[in-house]
């Protein structure tokens, strides 16, 4: 078998990755598992692609922050004074310690080891006992600024600064979901797991509802018909699974306001390359955070939202209290199934699957990696 230009995978498996929908096989088990192949697709992918950091609401006042760590880069995510967010690198310019952690609400950031502070816009204030330094400038010692986009309440960033902005190339998919007014929702519950598999093994669980026959046979299956599911065309770096209800039923209200009856009583999920997926359905939104580790573990933040209106209702903790319930329990039955996949794509005799056609979404993810690959 002639190699390709990716370690420990032939031609003929690309080929085969390639190849139309009816005809597709998945990625070969390497490009899970190997730890050189996640190499190149942290240089080539994972570092020059927009993700989520934080939902707006998360800081919502000036000052707010949140100190996180994104692909290696310790990075203070602030809301500013003058009300604009900004995502930059956490790291001192004098010796490279981080200047906060956690989260809360400061006006000034001052390192804990020489007392360099600096604003809310990361342009150095303070710096003790520099005034003999020949040359010092302390406009030069601005905390590293990342790119950064509001799109629909999300915190976009990312570490290429060359990259096209993001919400150029997801207007359609924006478009799709407008009714949902998205910008509007709250985080108001956050589910966190250390899942042991690559992160790709979620995002094709994710996408895909040909699994409710078996994962989800007493949950999904009974609801949304795996046979039902749908995946519009794409022409950008994303994709939709629309997941339409079983039996319908107008009746019962639905949290999310001014929904048509399709959109209301059907379940979504969608993915914004490579790794940014959320779910919607009539009464909100389940974010899936995803922070890629190894080739083999990432953290999960699975964050529920609702529109900010529930907040001020009456029962409103006994509605949220249930969401939380059902996400757990359906992420509970992705993860059992998860595992098995993450044991066979290490075994020594596994190889390439054919793609069912209710996997169309994860076929045109497999299109999009194979190119951002150089493959």
């Amino acid at each position: 078998m002639d190699e390709s230009s990716l370690p420990g995978v032939g031609a003929e498996e690309i080929e085969r990755a390639r190849a139309p929908l009816e005809r597709a096989w998945t990625l070969p088990p390497a490009a899970y598992v190997r730890p050189d192949i996640y190499d190149l697709e942290v240089e080539r992918i994972l570092r020059r692609s927009w993700a989520p950091l934080a939902r707006t609401d998360q800081a919502p006042e000036p000052g707010d922050y949140i100190a996180t760590d994104f692909m290696g880069q310790p990075v203070l995510l602030v809301h500013g004074l003058d009300g604009r967010f900004r995502a930059m690198a956490n790291v001192c310019r004098h010796r490279a310690a981080p200047v906060a952690e956690g989260a809360g609400r400061r006006k000034l950031f001052t390192c804990p080891y020489h007392a360099w502070s600096y604003d809310t816009e990361g342009r150095l204030i303070a710096a003790p006992l520099m005034d003999g330094v020949e040359g010092f400038a302390p406009e030069d010692c601005r905390l590293g600024q990342i790119r950064t986009e509001v799109w629909e309440g999300f915190v976009m960033v990312n570490l290429d600064p060359d990259a096209a902005p993001f919400a150029p190339q997801v207007e359609p998919l924006r478009r799709y979901f407008q009714a949902f007014r998205m910008g509007e929702m709250a985080v108001v519950r956050t589910l966190t797991y250390d899942s042991g598999w690559n992160w790709k093994v979620l995002v094709e669980n994710f996408m895909e509802a040909y699994h409710h026959l078996a994962a989800h046979a007493q949950t999904l299956e009974p609801a949304f018909h795996a046979r039902d599911s749908v995946v519009p065309d794409s022409d950008g770096p994303w994709s939709i699974l629309h997941m339409p209800a079983a039996a319908p039923d107008a009746s019962r209200e639905r949290l999310v306001q001014g929904l048509e009856d399709w959109q209301a009583q059907s379940l979504f999920a969608a993915v914004a390359f490579p790794h940014f997926l959320f779910a919607l359905h009539g009464d909100g939104m389940a974010w899936y955070q995803m922070l890629p580790q190894t080739a083999g573990r990432f953290t999960l933040n699975i964050h529920i939202c609702a529109p900010r209106y529930l907040l001020e209702l009456e029962g409103a903790d006994e509605i949220i209290a249930a969401l939380e319930q059902a996400t757990a329990a359906i992420h509970a039955e992705d993860i059992a199934v998860n595992d098995l996949v993450w044991r066979g794509l290490n075994a020594p005799m596994t190889g390439q699957g054919r793609l069912s056609t209710l996997e169309r979404s994860i076929w045109q993810m497999n299109q999009w990696w194979l190119t951002q690959m150089g493959l």
